[in-house]
C-alpha cells in the first residue's frame, strides 16, 4: 500500500513539474523574460511643442508599431504638466533633465536680460568655447547656464565614467540641455551648412563617422524633396480644413502639397540653399532619427552591461506649430510622421538592443494655445497682446512719472526688464517703478495680472499659478515685472501666428509614456510633475539624484 502511494506521489510530482516547465516554455514563447539588472541603454525622446490631446486627436491614425506600442506596452500617464510660469523648450528640456525648477536649474526661459552686460542672453550662449564642424556662430554654444546637474550626469559619475552619454537635436539647446554637464558628445544641426556639428565644450573634434554622414549630404536630399500628406485627406477629419485663413503659412501657401524644393532655395531659384528651411519641415525628425541610430550603432550603445544614455530631440512641431496652429492639418501630419520615426527607431532598437534591454521615455517640452482668431471664431475669449504697443506706452508713462530717460531696457518672454543703473542713480526705490510699472501693465487688453520683482522675494505663494511664477522665478535672470497674459492670449512675433509661454493647461500638459525594461502595461490617471522624470530614472538606476532634485519617483514603474 505504501509502495503504491509512493508511486502515485512521484507521478503527481513529475506531472507538477511537467506542467512548470511547459508552462515557462509557453510564456517564453508568448514574450516573457526576466528583465536584467540595469538597461544596458535609456533613450530620452522629448518633442518640442506636443499637446496632451493633439496625441489624443490622432491616436486611432497612429501606426501600431510607433507611439501606439509605446502606449500599449508601457505606462502611459496621461496627467503630466509643468508647473512653472514660462512653458518654453529651454526650461522644459532643463527641467525634464535636472528634476527641479527653473528656479533652481536657472533656465528661466529661452533668453534673459543682464543688467551688469546691459545685453540680452540667450540661454546657451558661451564665447569661450569654439564650433567644431559646422559655421562660426552655431558652434558658440554649452551648457555654461544650467545651474543643476542632470540624470546623464549623475548616470555618468555613478558608473566611474564609463556609462556613454550622448544627447542630439535640431536644435542646439534642446540637445544641449537634455544632454547635461558631462556628455560624451552632444550635437546639433547646423542651419547654414545643413551638416552636424558641436562645440570644443564637449569634444576637439568630431568622430570620424559624424563627418561621414555629413558626407552623405541628407539635409540636401531631404530638401529635394515635396511634402505631401502621409495618409487620405479623410483621415485629418479631426484637424482644420487644409487651406484656411488663419494659418501664415510659408510666405503665404498654406496647403499641401508644398514644394520644399522650391521653399528652400532663395526666391525659388535653384542655387543658394536655405538649409534652414529644413527645420520647418516634418523632414527634420527623419534627418534627427537617422543621425541617433547611427550613434547608437557607432559608438556601441547598450552593447554592455553598463548603461548608457541617449537623448533624442524633436523639433519640427514647434516650427510648424508656430506658422499652423495645433488643430492644422500641417501639425497632425508632422505627427504622424513623427510617429513613423518612432517606429523606425523602435524597430532598431528591440532588433539591435532588445526590449528588456532599453528603457525609453516618451514626452514634450511644452504644449502651445489654440489659434487666437479660431478661439473667437467661436465666441471664445482670445486675442493678441500687442507687446510693442504696451512698451511704448510703458515708456512714456514713465517718463511723465520719473522724466525723460531710458527707464525700460526691453519686455521680452513676458517680462519687463528696467534699467536698475538709471533708477539707482536717480535714487527711486526700485520697488516703487516696479508697482507703478505692474499697475501701468494691468490696463490693457489681455493682461490678467502683472506682478513686480520684489513680491516674489518671499517665495511663499502656496499652489496654483502663483506658485508656478515661483518656480519660474530666479533673482539673478527674472525681470523686474512678471506679466500673466488671460486663458487664450497670445503675443505676436512675427509670423507666429500662436505660441506658448503660460502656465495654462494647454501650454503645460503634456504627454509622457515609459516603455521597455521592467516597465508595467498600465495607464495611470494621477498627476506627475515633469520634475519626476529624473527622479524615476535615478531611482530605478539606483544613481544619485540630481544635485537640485525636487521630482518623486513615479511608483507605477516599479516591481
Amino acid at each position: 500500500m505504501d509502495r503504491k502511494r509512493s508511486e502515485i506521489l512521484a507521478k503527481q510530482l513529475l506531472f507538477s513539474a511537467f506542467l512548470f516547465f511547459s508552462s515557462a516554455l509557453n510564456m517564453s514563447g508568448q514574450g516573457a523574460y526576466l528583465p536584467p539588472d540595469k538597461p544596458a541603454l535609456i533613450v530620452g525622446i522629448v518633442v518640442e511643442q506636443l499637446r496632451f490631446d493633439q496625441l489624443e486627436r490622432l491616436r486611432d491614425k497612429l501606426s501600431d508599431n510607433g507611439i501606439k506600442k509605446m502606449i500599449n506596452e508601457g505606462t502611459f500617464f496621461r496627467n503630466a504638466s509643468f508647473e512653472y510660469m514660462l512653458t518654453q523648450s529651454a526650461p522644459g528640456y532643463s527641467t525634464i533633465a535636472t528634476g527641479t525648477e527653473p528656479s533652481y536649474h536657472g533656465i528661466t526661459s529661452d533668453s534673459w536680460y543682464v543688467p551688469l552686460k546691459n545685453e540680452f542672453i540667450y540661454c546657451t550662449k558661451d564665447v569661450s568655447v569654439n564650433p567644431v564642424g559646422g559655421s562660426y556662430e552655431s558652434g558658440l554654444h554649452s551648457p555654461v547656464n544650467l545651474n543643476a546637474s542632470t540624470f546623464p550626469d549623475e548616470l555618468k559619475t555613478a558608473s566611474g565614467r564609463k556609462s556613454k552619454v550622448y544627447s542630439v537635436g535640431i536644435k542646439e539647446y534642446t540637445s544641449i540641455f537634455a544632454g547635461g554637464h558631462s556628455a560624451d558628445g552632444v550635437f546639433w544641426y547646423d542651419n547654414t551648412t545643413g551638416t552636424w556639428m558641436s562645440s570644443t565644450y564637449y569634444m576637439k573634434e568630431l568622430p570620424a563617422w559624424v563627418n561621414d554622414f555629413n558626407a552623405l549630404k541628407y539635409s540636401e536630399t531631404y530638401l529635394s524633396t515635396t511634402w505631401n500628406l502621409l495618409r487620405q485627406p479623410a483621415d485629418y477629419s479631426t484637424c482644420l480644413p487644409d487651406s484656411n485663413k488663419f494659418e501664415t503659412g510659408f510666405n503665404g501657401l498654406n496647403y499641401f502639397p508644398y514644394d520644399v524644393n522650391k521653399l528652400s532655395r532663395a526666391s525659388g531659384r535653384s542655387s543658394a540653399r536655405n538649409y534652414a528651411f529644413l527645420r520647418e519641415t516634418p523632414f527634420s525628425d527623419a534627418l534627427t532619427t537617422d543621425f541617433a541610430i547611427k550613434l547608437i550603432e557607432k559608438e556601441g550603445l547598450g552593447t554592455d552591461e553598463i548603461t548608457d544614455f541617449l537623448s533624442i530631440c524633436y523639433s519640427s512641431t514647434d516650427y510648424i506649430g508656430h506658422r499652423f496652429g495645433p488643430s492644422s492639418v500641417e501639425s497632425g501630419d508632422a505627427i504622424l510622421r513623427l510617429d513613423r520615426n518612432i517606429e523606425t527607431l523602435l524597430t532598431y532598437l528591440n532588433d539591435k538592443i532588445g526590449k528588456k534591454n532599453i528603457l525609453v521615455y516618451f514626452t514634450s517640452s511644452h504644449g502651445i494655445s489654440e489659434i487666437p482668431a479660431i478661439m473667437e471664431a467661436s465666441r471664445i475669449p482670445a486675442g493678441y497682446f500687442k507687446q510693442n504697443q504696451a512698451l511704448q506706452l510703458l515708456r512714456s508713462y514713465l517718463n511723465a512719472v520719473y522724466g525723460e530717460g531710458d527707464w525700460v531696457r526691453g519686455f521680452t518672454e513676458r517680462q519687463i526688464f528696467l534699467n536698475r543703473t538709471l533708477i539707482e542713480d536717480a535714487r527711486i526705490p526700485i520697488e516703487d517703478i516696479q508697482k507703478k510699472t505692474a499697475r501701468f501693465l494691468i490696463q490693457f487688453s489681455g493682461v490678467a495680472s502683472a506682478y513686480p520683482y520684489y513680491a516674489f522675494e518671499a517665495n511663499d505663494f502656496g499652489n496654483g499659478h502663483l506658485r508656478r511664477i515661483v518656480n519660474n522665478f530666479s533673482p539673478q535672470r527674472s525681470g523686474d515685472v512678471i506679466v500673466i497674459l488671460n486663458p487664450g492670449w497670445v503675443e505676436k512675433e512675427g509670423d507666429q501666428i500662436t505660441n506658448h509661454n503660460s502656465p495654462y493647461e494647454y501650454d503645460s500638459h503634456v504627454p509622457l509614456i515609459w516603455y521597455g525594461w521592467t516597465v508595467n502595461r498600465a495607464t495611470v490617471m494621477r498627476k506627475v510633475n515633469m520634475t519626476d522624470i529624473a527622479a524615476t530614472l535615478s531611482s530605478l538606476c539606483r544613481v544619485p539624484y540630481p544635485n537640485a532634485c525636487t521630482g518623486e519617483p513615479m511608483s507605477e514603474l516599479f516591481r
